[in-house]
């Protein structure tokens, strides 16, 4: 009898502890599901160009499209899920990327595969309504912003904008500091061209293009001839030949390595060789692949190469 009671107890304890671990478990799963229900519920508005966009008030799961804004990204301490081949090959961003997935402008099935919860890409995009169907979908007009109106502007889109302030204001006086440094060493008056090729093309660039055009005429307030300011400030750029070259070239001048198997023969030129700056000693060569970039993590690798390459000859 006391064999059999004995039993029944522990058969009812077993029972007991069945239930006790099933409501646990359902609570468990209840207050998840709840919490993921609420995180997808917490959005708020991003007053775009385009209009009103309802986004997550905290995104987790961010694609970037556009090829020149994942610095900004990682910068606000978001790393994309999904970025195109050419942040890739940015060397300043190091192995922040790496586990970000290469997404073309036409791997819609891919994307959808990734499950963002907000997409960001260009105003001009092709694919946006497809985006929409995804995610929400925040777009810029790249050459709507200065490079530090375009960081407060992502960090508005991702809820950082706190954060996006910030790094504008120590920015400025970082750029304060290393322009004081550089016209001590060079001077104010001295004048600066950024060129490239590109394939067989050749391009001369404005001060809001990359490439260091950023550093170069806004932080550090440098000086371009005054040709080059009249005609490829306005557009941001102009495809040039090699007989043009003196037209505006500049006391200084950055040349890019290029991309797209670059003919760089113009380095061979009579023309090139002929200028002041190349017979100074004043054309620097950058790398172009990092150098597209105006993003906070690239500008300051970019500040900081400029500055030696002005400071220490």
């Amino acid at each position: 009898m006391k064999k059999r009671t004995k039993q029944l107890l522990l058969s009812f304890m077993t029972m007991l502890l069945a239930f006790a671990l099933a409501a646990c478990g359902n609570k468990s799963e209840e207050g998840t599901s709840t919490e993921n229900k609420e995180s997808k519920s917490e959005t708020r508005i991003y007053k775009g160009e385009k209009g009103d966009v309802k986004v997550p008030a905290k995104p987790k799961r961010v694609a970037m499209m556009a090829a020149t804004y994942a610095g900004n990204l990682l910068d606000l301490g978001i790393t994309p899920i999904a970025v195109n081949e050419y942040p890739k090959a940015n060397k300043f961003y190091g192995n922040k990327l790496d586990k970000a997935e290469v997404v073309t402008a036409d791997s819609y099935e891919k994307l959808l595969e990734l499950n963002p919860d907000l997409i960001i890409t260009y105003s001009d995009d092709k694919n946006i309504k497809k985006y929409e169907e995804i995610a929400p979908t925040a777009t810029l007009t790249y050459d709507k912003y200065d490079y530090k109106e375009q960081h407060i502007e992502i960090g508005k889109i991702v809820g950082k904008e706190k954060e996006a302030k910030a790094w504008v204001k120590e920015w400025d006086k970082k750029a304060a500091d290393a322009s004081k440094k550089v016209k001590d060493a060079i001077g104010e008056d001295k004048t600066f061209m950024v060129m490239e090729a590109y394939g067989k093309d050749m391009y001369v660039y404005g001060k809001n293009w990359g490439r260091g055009t950023e550093v170069i005429y806004q932080a550090l307030g440098l000086k371009a001839p005054k040709k080059l300011e009249e005609d490829v400030f306005g557009p941001g750029w102009k495809a040039i030949s090699t007989e043009v070259i003196p037209t505006y070239a500049g006391d200084y001048i950055f040349v890019g390595s290029g991309a797209g198997n670059p003919d760089n023969s113009f380095m061979q030129s009579d023309v090139w060789k002929e200028l002041p700056a190349v017979k100074n000693g004043n054309a620097i060569k950058f790398d172009s692949e990092s150098f597209y970039f105006n993003d906070p993590i690239s500008l300051e690798k970019e500040l900081d190469f400029i500055v030696k390459e002005l400071t220490t000859k």
